[in-house]
C-alpha cells in the first residue's frame, strides 16, 4: 500500500498518512491540521524573516547618502547580513533535533526582531553593519522550515514540501525589493523627509516578523503526533543525546558535500538579493522604484522556481531513484552557472533582465533540488544535516561577496561572470555524493545493502535493544521509493521487514 498506514489512527488525521503519520499527499491550499498548517506557518515565518534581512538593499541609494556609506562599507554590511546566519543555522539544526522546529524557529524570530526595529536608529556605517548582522540571524528559520517539512511529509513528496516552503519563504527576499521602496514612497508623500522616511519604513518588516513568531508558537505543532517536549515528557518520543546526534551529523561526509554545493546555488541567491537592485540602479541609470521592481522579479521567481525544483526532484526520485535526484541537481546548477556568466557579459538592459530571470529560475530550482536530497542523508541527525547544509549556503554567499563584490577590485559585471565560473566548478562535487543503498551519479548501489542497513548504522546495539531506532526503521521503509526502477538486486519490502524484537 506504498507505506500508507491503514490502522485506526488514520482517522486522527485529515490527510492520508504513512507509518510515521507523515502526510502522503500535498493539497497546497489546505490548512488541515497538523500537516498543512505547519506548511503555511513555516513559509510565512521564513518569508517575514527574508523581508527583514533584505529590507536594507532596496533603500541603499538613500541610506548610503544619509550615513555616508562607501562601496566598501556597503559590501561589508552585505557580507554581515549573511555571515551571522552561518552559526545561527548550525545552532538551529541542533535545536530542531532537541526541542523541535516550532519552539526553535519562533525563538530565533523573536530574538532577532529587535535588530529590525533598531535599523531605524542606525547612524553610521558600523551601526548599519551591526543591525544587518543580527537581523541576518533570522535566516536560520530556513533550517527549521526544512526540518519541519521533513517531519510532516512522507519521503516520496518531501522534495515538493521542502521546495514550496523554502521557495515561498524565499520570495521575501524579492518582495522586499518592492515593499520597502513603496512604503518609503508612501511615507515621503506625507511630507516626511527622505532621511527620516527610510527609518520609519523598517517598522513594517519588524512588525510582520513579530506577528509570525507569535503565530508559530500559538498555532504550530512539531510533529504529526504532537510537540517534541510533550512527547518526550510522556515517553512517546526518545529524548536523544545531543553529543551523539551532533557526532552522527558531522561525521557524515554527505552533509559536507551538500553544504559545499548548496553554497553555490543559495549563495548566489543571497548575493543577488544583496546587490542586484543597486547594480541595475547604477549601471542602467534607473529610478529607484524601477530598479526595485527588476530586482524583485529575481526573488519572485521563487513562486514556482524553487518549488519546481522540489517537484522535479520527487519526479526523478520516483522514476530514477536517488541517482535521478542527484543528476537533476547537477544539471540545473551547472546551467545556472552558465547563465551567470552570460549575465555578467550582457550589455543591454533587456538582455540583462532576461538572463537574470533565467538565472533565477535555474539557480532557485537547484536549491529545491538540493533539499530533495538532504532529508535522506540522515534520519537521526536530520536537523544537524539541514543546519550544516543551510550554513553552506551562507558561507558560499560570504565567499562570493568577499572575493568578487567587496570594494572595487572588480566591476560588478565582471564579478558576476567570475561568480558563474565558480558555480560550475563547485557544483562538480555532487558527483561524489554516494548512498550505498541507492548509488550516486557515477556508481550504482552496493550489492545487498538496504535502507535498513544505512539508517540502522546510526544506532548502537544497546540503543537498538532499547527500541530507540524504531522511527529510523519506519523512515527506512518509507524511503524505498528512492530505489531506481532498474534496481532489483536489493531485498523487497517483505524481505526487509523489521524483526519482531524491534
Amino acid at each position: 500500500m506504498d507505506g500508507v498506514t491503514m490502522d485506526g489512527e488514520q482517522s486522527r488525521f485529515t490527510l492520508p498518512v504513512d507509518s510515521e503519520h507523515k502526510a502522503t499527499v500535498f493539497p497546497i491550499f489546505s490548512v488541515a491540521k497538523p500537516h498543512m498548517r505547519a506548511f503555511h506557518l513555516s513559509w510565512l515565518q521564513f518569508f517575514s524573516c527574508s523581508v527583514s534581512s533584505f529590507a536594507g538593499p532596496p533603500l541603499l541609494p538613500i541610506i548610503r547618502d544619509n550615513l555616508n556609506l562607501t562601496a566598501t562599507s556597503i559590501g561589508n554590511a552585505g557580507i554581515a547580513a549573511v555571515s551571522g546566519a552561518v552559526f545561527a543555522r548550525l545552532a538551529m539544526g541542533a535545536a530542531c533535533d532537541l526541542v523541535g522546529p516550532r519552539v526553535a524557529s519562533a525563538w530565533i524570530t523573536f530574538l532577532t526582531a529587535p535588530a529590525v526595529y533598531c535599523s531605524s536608529m542606525a547612524d553610521s556605517a558600523i551601526s548599519f553593519l551591526l543591525v544587518r548582522f543580527f537581523t541576518g540571524f533570522s535566516l536560520a528559520t530556513f533550517v527549521s522550515t526544512q526540518f519541519w517539512m521533513t517531519s510532516m511529509f512522507s519521503p516520496p513528496i518531501v522534495g515538493r514540501a521542502n521546495g514550496l516552503a523554502s521557495g515561498w519563504g524565499d520570495i521575501g527576499g524579492g518582495a522586499t525589493q518592492v515593499i520597502m521602496p513603496l512604503v518609503y514612497a508612501l511615507i515621503v508623500r506625507f511630507g516626511v523627509t527622505n532621511f527620516t522616511a527610510w527609518r520609519i519604513a523598517f517598522f513594517i518588516p519588524a512588525i510582520l516578523q513579530t506577528m509570525t513568531a507569535y503565530a508559530v508558537m500559538i498555532f504550530g505543532q512539531d510533529t504529526p503526533d504532537g510537540d517534541f517536549l510533550g512527547l518526550q515528557k510522556s515517553g512517546k518520543k526518545h529524548k536523544d543525546n545531543f553529543s551523539k546526534v551532533f557526532f552522527h551529523g558531522i561525521r557524515n561526509n554527505r552533509a559536507w558535500l551538500t553544504a559545499l554545493c548548496y553554497g553555490f546555488c543559495f549563495g548566489v541567491v543571497l548575493t543577488m538579493n544583496n546587490m542586484i537592485s543597486q547594480y541595475f540602479y547604477d549601471r542602467f541609470d534607473l529610478k529607484l522604484h524601477n530598479a526595485g521592481i527588476i530586482a524583485a522579479s529575481f526573488g519572485l521567481m521563487n513562486i514556482f522556481a524553487r518549488p519546481g525544483g522540489g517537484v522535479l526532484s520527487d519526479m526523478l526520485g520516483r522514476r530514477l531513484g536517488m541517482r535521478g535526484r542527484l543528476w537533476g541537481w547537477w544539471i540545473f546548477q551547472t546551467l545556472g552557472g552558465v547563465l551567470c556568466i552570460l549575465l555578467g557579459r550582457a550589455g543591454s538592459l533587456g538582455a540583462s533582465v532576461a538572463l537574470m530571470l533565467l538565472l533565477s529560475i535555474f539557480i532557485q530550482a537547484s536549491c529545491g533540488l538540493t533539499f530533495g536530497v538532504v532529508p535522506f542523508v540522515s534520519r537521526r541527525a536530520m536537523g544537524v544535516i539541514s543546519g550544516i547544509t543551510g550554513s553552506g549556503g551562507n558561507i558560499g554567499a560570504v565567499l562570493i561577496q568577499v572575493i568578487f563584490f567587496k570594494g572595487s577590485k572588480f566591476s560588478t559585471e565582471v564579478g558576476i561572470t567570475y561568480m558563474g565560473i565558480m558555480v560550475i566548478v563547485c557544483t562538480l562535487p555532487i558527483a561524489l555524493i554516494y548512498f550505498p543503498q541507492w548509488g550516486g551519479m557515477i556508481r550504482g548501489p552496493k550489492l545487498n545493502y538496504t535502507e535498513r542497513d544505512y539508517y540502522l548504522s546510526e544506532w548502537t546495539e544497546e540503543e537498538q535493544q532499547q527500541g530507540f531506532h524504531k522511527a529510523s526503521m519506519k523512515f527506512a521503509e518509507n524511503s524505498m521509493s528512492e530505489r531506481s526502477r532498474k534496481i532489483d538486486s536489493v531485498p523487497s519490502p517483505a524481505e526487509m521487514a523489521t524483526p519482531t524484537h524491534v
